[in-house]
């Protein structure tokens, strides 16, 4: 199986001014059709350093993609930069000048002269044209291995990539094999607890292997088989994914590109149950979670902001001495919740209710104290964290840690009725 190297190529990358989301996408495309990526890459408009870059790509990869730096400006350098890579000198391919002039006149525009500089590829290069832009790419066949350039537009680089690409990497490589992957998503357990539990698949895994990727409030366990078609690769991930799902049980909530909240919005829609949220420290994100998920099921949500809104909430449940009974956070985030049901009518009610420890300024497991809680009226369940954050982290990773709380009450309810 060839090894693949991705080089991201514009100084506005290192800058921060863009984010490099095509080699993201590119990397999962290569997966798809079996090809090893191995390193990316990103380097600015420097003549010297690209060229080190992509003699040092060539030297430890079968294939090169590099993205950006085919435009008409004077710090479009790939081209240039290709060519003396691998030894070779720009030369001005008619068709692709023609394409580029064709492509002016059709929108009546007029071509300035620097355009014309699109249509210079290294010697011997096979000229890829480009329907979507004025940025042709081209492919170089070096003895140490392929180079390929795209231009750096998404749009146009993955139009190239799927229709131009792909095609000429199967056929050069003869590529028969498929790497596909499966992701099942786990909650309520730490990265460590789920090591634990799956360790030694993970350690004696070789086709298909196992592996864990922790996100805040939820680790990932990717399945991943290569095998000669998608159907055949599935064949193998299937004994696997049983085999974690019987160490993992219920903590595993979704699948591939469903969230937790889609899981907890299918729970919802199967009871036909309505919910309505209270949240302080969370900012309204599980509100905004559910909204998206289901939203015929989501009622009404409700953003605290201080003591004032949650005395106003807990007063009318039938709490007379409220101050006193606020001394007691836990109990007062299980009002919290009955409050929000009863006052939209929802027949679940959730609450989130964090207590920061005061001058802590941790985006990252801040010290503090949330409390969730959630009742449909007549059985409620809840829990305690040691930690409570403002940071972007500690919201994330508390709204999964109230979804999944609501998850397990909506399964455990469903059953006992």
């Amino acid at each position: 199986m060839p090894n693949a190297e991705i080089v991201s190529i514009g100084s506005e990358l290192l800058l921060g001014q863009i984010v490099d989301t095509n080699s993201a996408w590119m990397a999962r495309r290569l997966t798809d059709i079996g090809v090893d990526l191995y390193y990316k890459t990103i380097v600015g408009d420097n003549p010297d350093r690209m060229k080190s870059v992509i003699d040092r790509a060539l030297g430890r990869s079968d294939i090169v993609i590099t993205g950006g730096g085919l435009g008409p400006t004077q710090d479009d350098l790939t081209r240039q930069t290709i060519a003396d890579a691998t030894g070779r000198k720009l030369v001005r391919d008619p068709a692709l000048l023609e394409d580029i002039e064709q492509r002016f006149r059709r929108r009546g525009f007029i071509m300035t002269p620097n355009n014309e500089r699109q249509a210079d590829i290294p010697e011997g290069a096979i000229a890829v044209h480009n329907p979507n832009g004025t940025a042709p790419s081209f492919i170089v066949e070096d003895p140490r291995g392929v180079v390929i350039a795209l231009p750096g537009v998404p749009h146009e680089l993955k139009w190239l990539f799927d229709n131009e690409v792909v095609p000429y990497l199967r056929e050069r490589f003869q590529l028969s094999e498929t790497l596909t992957y499966r992701i099942l998503k786990v909650g309520d357990l730490g990265e460590s607890n789920v090591d634990d539990r799956i360790g030694h698949l993970i350690a004696g895994s070789v086709n298909p292997t196992v592996g864990v990727l922790a996100h805040p409030g939820q680790v990932d366990v990717r399945i991943a088989a290569k095998a000669s078609s998608i159907e055949e690769a599935n064949r193998l991930i299937d004994p696997v994914e049983a085999q974690v799902r019987e160490l993992l049980g219920h903590h595993v909530f979704a699948v591939d590109e469903e969230t937790l909240e889609d899981a907890v919005g299918r729970l919802l829609e199967q009871g036909n149950s309505t919910i309505a949220v209270y949240e302080d420290l969370t900012s309204g994100i599980v509100a905004t979670k559910l909204h998206e998920a289901s939203a015929d099921h989501f009622v009404e949500g409700t953003i605290g902001n201080n003591l004032g809104s949650i005395r106003r909430l807990i007063a009318g449940v039938g709490v007379s001495d409220v101050d006193s009974f606020m001394a007691d956070q836990s109990a007062t985030t299980d009002k919290l919740a009955e409050a929000v049901r009863a006052r939209s009518g929802a027949d679940i009610g959730l609450a989130l209710h964090g207590v920061p420890e005061p001058g802590d300024m941790s985006q990252n497991l801040a010290k503090g104290t949330t409390y969730i809680s959630v009742t449909d009226g007549i059985r409620s369940k809840s829990r305690v964290f040691n930690t409570a954050g403002r940071g972007a982290p500690d919201r994330e990773r508390t709204s999964m840690y109230a979804l999944g709380l609501l998850r397990a009450a909506l399964t455990e309810w469903s059953d006992e009725d």
